[in-house]
Parts: C-alpha cells; structure tokens; sequence
C-alpha cells in the first residue's frame, strides 16, 4: 500500500533543518546497487557509498530480505534482554576475528566512545587513577562526541566546544619514533585508524603498527584500532589489521557493518570486557534486532573469498584507470590505499580544490567524496560491477577533462 507523502525540494531544507551540513543541490530518492536517481529522475553512479557505507550498494536482495523478515518478528525489546539477531551476529564476527566479546551500539563515535571508556576503565582498575593518557595521531577522526573528537586529532573540529578533555596526545601518522617519545607508563591506549580515512586515506606502514603494538605491550597499554571506515571487507580483508598481522586489544566496527543500517560495534578480548560489569557503559538502541539482522546478512554477503578476491581485483581496475585520468590531465600526482578505500592525492596545481573536483563529477551523474580538500576519495560498493566501474571512471574522466580545459 503507497503511501501520498507532502511534497518536499533541496530549499526546505535550509528552512527546517540546522544547519551544519551542506548537502548537494539535488536529492537522493531511490538506489539499485551503485546506481541512484534523483527526484528528477536523473541517474548517478554512485561510487561514494554514502561514505565508506553502502558496503553492499543500494537495496541489496539479501539486506532486504533480512530486514523486512525481521521486520515481522522483533523491532526492539532494551537491554533489559537479549535478542536472537543480536546473539547469531556477536557469533559470526568473534568467529571471523581475534575478538571474544562484543558490544553492539549505533554509529562509530558511540563505538568508539565504548572504547575509550573500556581502555580508561581497564587502567584504573588494574593500575590506579593515573593511567588515563590516551595517545591518538594527527589528522586522525574518531566521531563527533566530545570525548571522540577530542581524540581526535583535527582542532577545526574539536575547537570551539569549551575545555578540552585532558590527558590526550596526537603524534604525526606514520611516525613510530614520535609515538615512541609520547608513550610512557601512564599511557592507557594508542588508537589509530589502519587507514587515516578522513585525514586523506593513507595508509599505515606495517613497520608503525608493529611498533605500536610493541610499544603498548611494552606500557601496559592497549592497542585500540579504529577500523569504523576500513572494516567489512573495505580493505579486501574482512578488517584492515589482517593485511598487517598486527592484533589490536580493541577494535571498533560501523559504517559497512549495516550496509546503511545504522549499527555498530566494539570488538574486544574477554579479559578486557569484563571490566565493563553491569552499569558502567550502555546504550538504547545498541543491539537492535533490525540493526543486528541487516548486518548478519552483511557479514554472510562480504566474509567469502569471492566478494573479498573481487574487492582486490576492482581495487586494481580502479587504480589503473584513474592513474591514466590522473597522468593524462594533471589531476592528482598519487593513488593510494587498499582495497575499495582509495584515494587521488591533488596534484600541486590542483592543492585545495577537491571541492571543485567532486562538483564537477556531480555534473556529470558521479557521486564522489573528499578526504580534505586535497584528495578525492572513492568508496564505492564492494559488489559493484564492472561495467559500472568502467562508466563511472568514464564520467569522471569527462568531468577532469572539463576541468582542465576551464
């Protein structure tokens, strides 16, 4: 049965909305797999993935399904209880991963906000009230809570909102001699991104992990991996730190873990966990029978060779075709990243100008994102086909060329 809905534009939302986003002048109405159109009913590429999120593109047969069976079952019942969609999923990921208990909770900052309060936690606990520093890297984002951005290692977005919390440190990426500097005995966690996402998709050198993971072992300090971008499948592992070998004590999941469901997670050892004992830390929603469903249906789709083998093989379709457009037309001097996480590094004469790259792909029916102003970033879906990989790259080209030739 349809439903007659009141008709809204892009202008309503300037009216209704606050407004601390700028959303593109048109409005998404409807995706199938990595195509979306508008309500004009113009049809985009979408390689995007509403960030690093439509890990299996747009209604996707499986999350469907999951969702409108779960749907007729169980929406909701706290935590007060425990659910079936909730149990099966905890399951799956402990089985796929080094983790032995997981907390379920809604977006990443919340998953991330788990982990810092576990590492604070577990310091107190086991070596007394001095032991709070957390240690994080530039340019690193962690989530938009006060905690989370803090440790975060942007100031434009952390300025602005009263006292800092104290007893954080950000050291440059990459840099294992800095980090080692930072480190002492009242450090309680090192947290790194695998891959700095937002700070331009770059990628950590095994070398830095492995001394990280050295470095806290060494402190008694816990390894916390920010994987809420490069998870699922995103890197062509299920999780980045498989490409490294190197074990992180707390790792936080979101974004891919839903396919656009909102869910998320914090994977940890059972020895950590339980030092969140009943009352220190919770959530509503966390754990939700739909969320939990969708993301079953995620990990089943993307956890097999065939999915994680094609995202290393489209990974490589991807960087050979946008180093010819970044050659031919002066673009970007560099393709980085792994798997379906890539990143064009703006070449100098291009420096500051994703904004005008990205509006110029939009022009020509390709959503694309940035990560700062000076790399455009691709997230597209990991089952996206390569036909659409193949014309997408095409209306970008276009789009470069059109920019060039301005």
């Amino acid at each position: 049965m349809s439903v007659e809905h009141a008709a809204v534009q892009r202008a309503d939302f300037d009216q209704v909305m606050v407004p601390n986003y700028a959303p593109a002048a048109f409005i998404p109405v409807r995706g199938a797999g990595s195509r979306v159109w508008d309500q004009s009913g113009r049809e985009l590429i979408d390689f995007a993935g509403g960030i690093a999120v439509n890990v299996l593109g747009h209604a996707h047969p499986a999350l469907v399904g999951a969702l409108t069976e779960q749907a007729n079952k169980l929406w909701h019942v706290s935590n007060v209880f425990t659910n079936e969609p909730a149990l099966r999923l905890a399951h799956k990921l402990i089985d796929a991963t080094f983790a032995e208990r997981v907390f379920f909770c809604n977006s990443g900052a919340e998953a991330n906000e788990a982990a810092f309060k576990l590492a604070r936690r577990v310091a107190f606990d086991r070596f007394g009230s001095e032991k709070y520093e957390i240690i994080a890297a530039l340019n690193s984002f962690h989530g938009r809570t006060l905690f989370t951005v803090n440790v975060g290692g942007q100031s434009k977005y952390s300025d602005g909102f009263g006292p800092k919390i104290t007893g954080i440190t950000h050291v440059p990426y990459n840099d294992l001699a800095a980090l080692k500097a930072a480190v002492s005995d009242k450090t309680c966690a090192v947290v790194l991104e695998p891959i700095q996402g937002e700070g331009g998709v770059l990628p950590a050198e095994l070398a830095y992990l492995q001394g990280a993971r050295e470095l806290c072992t060494e402190h008694n300090a816990l390894l916390v991996f920010d994987e809420v971008q490069t998870g699922m499948g995103r890197s062509g592992k299920l999780f980045a730190y498989q490409h490294y070998g190197v074990t992180p004590d707390i790792l936080t999941s979101a974004k891919s873990l839903g396919g656009g469901f909102p869910i998320a997670a914090m994977l940890t050892t059972e020895d950590l966990a339980k030092h969140l004992v009943v009352g220190t830390h919770g959530t509503t929603y966390g754990g939700n029978p739909l969320a939990c469903a969708v993301a079953e249906a995620v990990i089943d789709v993307i956890n097999t060779p065939e999915v994680l083998n094609g995202v290393n093989a489209k990974h490589d379709k991807f960087k050979a075709r946008l180093e010819q457009i970044g050659e031919k037309y002066g673009l970007f001097t560099q393709v980085r990243g792994l798997g379906l996480l890539i990143g064009c590094v703006l070449s100098d004469a291009w420096k500051g100008k994703a904004k005008d790259i990205f509006n110029a792909a939009e022009k020509e029916g390709l959503m694309i994102l940035q990560a700062g102003p000076d790399v455009i970033r691709f997230a597209p879906s990991l089952v996206v086909e390569d036909a659409d990989i193949d014309a997408g790259l095409d209306r970008f080209e276009r789009a470069a060329a059109k920019l060039t030739q301005a």
